[in-house]
């Protein structure tokens, strides 16, 4: 597997800043609120791409952008695609500003966990017929793309997170990972019998992804955490309050410590032995060769396996980033026929050799870079039973003030019914923006 560096862990969520977005809204005609039909996506025109295309992305995955699109320019002489790269934790709100001032590029890519927000903003025109066949992708990468029926996005990469594991500690423990929740926290505790400091490392930085981390619960539950229409949080719930929980087990039994590792030491905890498991994506699994600072070190000692099922199935979080082009652009076939071009299957496999990107197109997860690296098997099979983030422009809010309130209930501080309690009357406080 090509190695990459670990992803910074804010470029996984939509920023704070996210929320002006809704704003931009207000302001200039959102699809959903004036009942207008989906518009009218056109189709691309004959001949190459030509001309110069902007395109914004943040660092990271796209490092590589300007070698996977060479055969692109080659094919198309007479085009100049101009790559532009944010700092990731800047990108959102450097875009977000751009859009504002309407000095937005060609091509920007957008989180899938920020793009139903930027898509509200109305600067985004819809993909025309012809850029992609949209039951070539992940079902949830393609959807997460489109509002009122009408596709704005195209999916480029997909990811989620699932059980990553020390397998030497499995095995001389004579354990298997765990199918359900009421197997985990034995699973957790085998773990430790088989040299594990700790059988779990969780999350402990109570903010946001711990918020993220309940989500998922709750789906798992059987929950939605928004009312049918969007309009309200629903929280305080049965599915919610098993949820937190369930979340709150890891350090009622001991298998986690509500302090440690913090974030930076999660990598290095699991290679050490501190900790014996986490719930982490792929860059973990790119990463860990680096950490030990021995070749093969992952292949000898780590295994990973899909979410265990709660209740209601064991949906997972659908993470990655999609391609959109602006409204305002002047070179929009051109743009849209740069966007065709890393929706294909090839691309996708040429853009995971270079960065180690997870394609968003299924069938390229068949080619043998991808399929004979069995630790990446799970992270398809998860990929199939996926759920984004609330589609709300609060969601970030909301989900760093359900961090804070489960730190409560690990610390003993609060009941998980309490903590639910607590976290509807201030979501309600907070609202969902669709107001």
């Amino acid at each position: 597997m090509n190695s990459r560096p670990p992803l910074r862990r804010s470029r996984l969520i939509p920023l704070a800043a996210i929320l002006a977005v809704t704003a931009l809204a207000a302001t200039g005609c959102g699809r959903s609120s004036d009942g207008a039909a989906p518009e009218a996506a056109g189709s691309l025109a004959d001949g190459p791409a030509t001309g110069k295309v902007t395109l914004w992305a943040p660092d990271g995955d796209a490092t590589a952008l300007d070698d996977v699109l060479t055969p692109f320019e080659s094919d198309n002489p007479d085009v100049d695609v101009e790559v532009t790269l944010v700092p990731s934790d800047e990108y959102n709100t450097k875009l977000q500003t751009a859009i504002a001032a309407g000095t937005a590029p060609d091509i920007a890519f957008l989180y899938t966990e920020a793009q139903t927000q930027f898509l509200a903003s109305d600067a985004f025109a819809p993909v025309p017929d012809g850029v992609a066949d949209s039951s070539s992708f992940f079902e949830g990468s393609w959807d997460a793309g489109e509002v009122d029926g009408t596709a704005y996005s195209v999916p480029w990469y997909a990811y989620t997170r699932l059980l990553i594991y020390r397998d030497d500690f499995a095995q001389k423990a004579g354990a298997t990972p765990p199918a359900t929740w009421d197997e985990t926290i034995p699973f957790f505790k085998k773990l430790e019998e088989g040299g594990a400091e700790s059988g779990y490392g969780a999350d402990v930085g109570w903010d946001t992804y711990n918020g993220q981390n309940l989500a998922i619960f709750g789906y798992q539950a059987g929950e939605t955490l928004l009312s049918d229409d969007g309009s309200t949080w629903e929280l305080d719930t049965p599915g919610m309050i098993e949820a937190a929980e369930f979340n709150a087990s890891f350090f009622s039994s001991g298998v986690s410590s509500p302090d440690t590792p913090q974030f930076l030491d999660t990598q290095p905890y699991l290679v050490a032995g501190k900790t014996g498991s986490m719930i982490s994506g792929p860059w973990v699994i790119s990463g860990l060769d680096t950490t030990a600072g021995e070749e093969g070190w992952t292949a000898a000692h780590i295994q990973t396996a899909v979410l265990p099922a709660g209740p209601d199935g064991n949906v997972g979080q659908l993470a990655g980033g999609s391609w959109a082009v602006t409204k305002k652009s002047d070179n929009a076939d051109s743009a849209w026929k740069t966007v065709s071009f890393m929706a294909q299957e090839d691309t996708q496999v040429a853009q995971y050799e270079a960065a180690g990107s997870m394609p968003a197109v299924v069938a390229a997860w068949d080619d043998p870079s991808i399929a004979d690296q069995p630790l990446l098997k799970p992270f398809f099979e998860q990929l199939k039973n996926v759920k984004p983030m609330p589609s709300v422009s609060t969601w970030n809010e909301v989900s760093t003030m359900l961090g804070k309130e489960l730190e409560q209930v690990a610390r003993g501080k609060e009941t998980a019914a309490e903590a639910m309690a607590n976290a509807q009357k201030k979501a309600d406080s907070i609202g969902t923006g669709t107001d």
